[in-house]
Order: structure tokens, then sequence, then C-alpha cells
């Protein structure tokens, strides 16, 4: 069986290392975390593999997978190259960055790729099983990324092959998608609080309002799910509700702007 090294074994590399392992794509080798407290409670998530706490100390695998931090992608292949070990695949998993972020490992023989499986790992728990139909955004030499798709396809990732110079726009989708909409959602339910309106129906708020959105997105798509003064072109409402924002926070109110005006955009463009 193909053996698989995990350097940073956080919220990702554990649904990644446990879905790999339990459905037999890889033997887990190493997993590697800041510390050995951490690298066990990852080893024991995953239910395989030897915890380390250490680059140097991890064994030989066929696979490494970088699931760290961004700004640590370059550091992590420069120290794995300082340590002369014998060529293997290595991949990164972030959604912005290009697997030329591990050049220092391609100048040794290494095969480079970069794999992002477009899923919100808040949890690995609820991340395993959300995994199924996960879209899987493959980059890099195509020797990697043979064995990728491969890997991504047997544990229900649907792959699809991404150029590097998109991944900055590609992951920005993402961020819209998803990384945002706490941020919205947490806006409104202090715009309520502030209203006066009673916590607990803030909360139900959160539960029904938002579904009843996303369901609609779902089933209708987000230009038909429109709803909203600036969809109505109510533009002297949105100027009155921009005005309010601004004196409450001067941020939110810029913020209203500019999503108003894609507002309006998006609904003229479903409407001509």
């Amino acid at each position: 069986m193909t053996s698989l090294n995990i350097v940073g074994a956080g919220r990702v590399g554990q649904t990644l290392g446990r879905l790999w392992a339990s459905s037999g794509v890889f033997q887990i080798q190493g997993v590697l975390a800041r510390s050995m407290a951490s690298a066990q409670q990852a080893r024991d998530f995953i239910g395989t593999g030897q915890p380390v706490a250490n680059l140097g100390t991890l064994p030989p695998a066929d696979v490494w997978v970088l699931s760290v931090p961004d700004s640590q992608i370059t550091p992590v292949a420069q120290a794995l190259a300082a340590l002369d070990r014998p060529p293997a695949l290595v991949c990164h998993c972030s959604g912005a960055l290009g697997s030329n972020e591990l050049a220092p490992l391609g100048q040794l023989g290494w095969q480079l790729a970069s794999a992002h499986p477009l899923l919100s790992f808040a949890q690995p728990e609820r991340a395993l099983a959300q995994f199924a139909g996960t879209p899987c955004a493959l980059e890099g030499d195509a020797t990697a990324l043979a064995v990728l798709e491969d890997a991504f396809s047997r544990i229900g990732g649907r792959c699809f092959a991404l150029s590097a110079q998109n991944k900055l726009l590609y992951h920005a989708g993402a961020v819209l998608a998803t990384n945002f909409l706490p941020v919205l959602q947490d806006l409104a339910e202090q715009l309520w609080q502030h209203s006066g309106m009673p916590e607990d129906l803030a909360q139900q708020m959160r539960r029904t309002l938002l579904q009843n959105a996303v369901n609609n997105i779902v089933a209708l798509g987000p230009q038909a799910a429109l709803t909203g003064p600036a969809a109505r072109g109510d533009t002297a409402l949105v100027a009155r509700q921009q005005q309010a924002l601004a004196d409450w926070q001067p941020q939110v109110g810029e913020a209203y702007a500019a999503l108003s005006q894609l507002a309006t955009r998006l609904s003229r463009r479903s409407n001509p």
C-alpha cells in the first residue's frame, strides 16, 4: 500500500488522514503536529500512524501531504529539502497558492502538486460526514495529479484540474461563499439586538431566516433568490439604510453600499 506522511495534522490533515486510512487508500506513516500532545490527539482521531513533533523524525513515505498554513508551505518545503530525503510526491492543501511553493523539493526531483478540497473544515467530525461529493481542485505535475485524483476520488471527492494562475480567484470565490457568511450573520444579529429584538428570537432567526435563504439559493439559484430593496430598485431606501449603518459603524455602511451595488447588478442581469 502507498505510504503517507501528514505534515500539519490540524482539521484538514486529520479529516483526510482518517478518510484515507479507513478507505485503505494510504498507509499512514507519520503524523506531525506542533507538539507531541497535538500529534497524539491527531493520530488518535486518524486511528493509525506514528505521532511526531519534529520534521526530522518523520519516516520515509511515498506521499507527503502538507496541510499547514499558507505562510508555512515554502519554509516547510525548504526544511524538508534540507533533510535530503528520497524524492517522493508532495502536495500542499492551499486553495490560493500553486505547487510552485514547493519548488525547493522540485529541484531535488520530487513530484509537486496542490490539492484543495472545497469544504469548510470547522470540525473534523463534521467534515467526515460532509466530505462525499466535495469538489477537489488539483494542480501540479501530471504524475502527481494522477495519484491524487485516485486518492481523493476513492474517498468521495469530485476532482477537477485548476491552473495555478486561477487559484487566487478560485479561492476568493470560496471565501465569499463561506467565510463571509458568518460575518454577515453576526452583523445582522448585532443589529437586531441593538434594535431591541430578544436574543432568543434573534437566534431563532439564525435557524429559520438564514436556512430559508440558503434553501432558496439552492432551489432557485442566486439571481431568482435575490430579494430586498436593491433587488426591487428602491434606491431611496438603500441610501437611507446605508446612512443609518454608517452612523452605527462606518465600515458596515461601506460594506452595505458595496453589496447593494452588486445586488443591483445581479438583479438587472436576471431581469434585463
